[in-house]
């Protein structure tokens, strides 16, 4: 038969002894250590209890982390699209028709085509000017042709025979001797001699009687522009009409053109000292060789003329003889 005391122990004493504090060892606990060993158990509890709560907080917590996932792997994203390579010859027509590719073409092509526009607006624009050009030059001569009834109506003077009233470069403007010619002209001429002038008072160009330009068919160059003196009858001895200042000789016999071969007008450049017909420039001025009366005068213009002397003529050049 076995001895075993703690089995003959009744249950009131064994809740009494470990509610005392008395444990296995048989030595008593104080409150102070029952107190230390609560709080360490508690905090203990709440250390290893943490990690393990499942609520709002352990939520945020993961949102918070895909997030961080997300932005990585968009960033790694990014970077891949960023990445460009160079086309190689079997994606070049691809890399052609990229956006970048016309991004950078297209201004190009834009310049081109803005340059071409440019090109042809100035074009357009200088053919549209030359066109109103021509169209104002022509109007004006018709209009010139209307009131002077004659073509070219304006001729450019060659020299300086009829200084100082017309020099060389002068433009002159020209008209049928019938027009504006007052009622006492010779005849039906419309020329008013420098004879009849001085009687009548009429004037032009700073002198008496008309000034004339005249082309004589047997004459190899420009017409002639000089002032008409008288009028001298087929056969005529007109050396005793004719101002002997104007002469070099003793009589008919001697001057040149007289007796008169046909009738015609003596004429004389205001410069020159002697008759066009006593130099032998041209014989007697028939009426059909006149081409017109010299009215107004523009200085300089005719140079234009003289120095395209050698190409178009547009504008007659008068060779106002020089002939002393």
């Amino acid at each position: 038969m076995t001895d075993n005391a703690g089995d003959d122990e009744p249950p009131e004493q064994r809740y009494t002894e470990h509610a005392t504090g008395i444990d296995d060892s048989g030595t008593e606990d104080s409150p102070t250590d029952i107190d230390q060993d609560t709080e360490q158990n508690t905090n203990n509890n709440d250390e290893t209890e943490i990690p393990f709560q499942w609520g709002p907080q352990s939520d945020r917590g993961a949102d918070d982390v895909a997030k961080k996932e997300r932005r990585q792997n968009g960033a790694e994203s990014d970077n891949r699209d960023q990445k460009t390579e160079a086309p190689t010859p079997d994606s070049r027509s691809e890399h052609d028709n990229s956006r970048y590719h016309r991004a950078h073409q297209e201004p190009k092509r834009t310049s081109k085509a803005g340059t071409v526009t440019r090109i042809r607006r100035g074009a357009i624009a200088t053919l549209r000017e030359t066109i109103y050009s021509i169209i104002v030059v022509v109007a004006i001569g018709f209009i010139l042709f209307a009131i002077s009834g004659v073509w070219p109506p304006m001729v450019a003077v060659e020299s300086g025979s009829m200084e100082p009233e017309m020099s060389r470069g002068d433009l002159i403007l020209v008209t049928e001797t019938t027009r504006f010619s007052p009622g006492y002209a010779h005849e039906d001429t419309g020329v008013v001699t420098a004879e009849i002038g001085k009687s009548r008072g009429y004037q032009t160009f700073s002198g008496t009687g008309s000034v004339i330009i005249y082309d004589p068919p047997q004459r190899v160059g420009s017409p002639i522009i000089h002032r008409a003196h008288f009028f001298v009858e087929d056969g005529e001895n007109w050396y005793e009409e004719a101002n002997s200042a104007y002469l070099n000789v003793d009589g008919c016999d001697e001057l040149r053109n007289c007796p008169a071969p046909h009738a015609g007008f003596i004429t004389k450049g205001d410069a020159n000292a002697r008759y066009d017909q006593a130099t032998g420039i041209a014989g007697p001025v028939r009426p059909m060789w006149i081409r017109g009366a010299a009215r107004l005068r523009i200085p300089y213009l005719g140079y234009v003329r003289l120095q395209l002397a050698g190409a178009l003529a547009i504008v007659p050049v008068l060779k106002a003889s020089n002939i002393t």
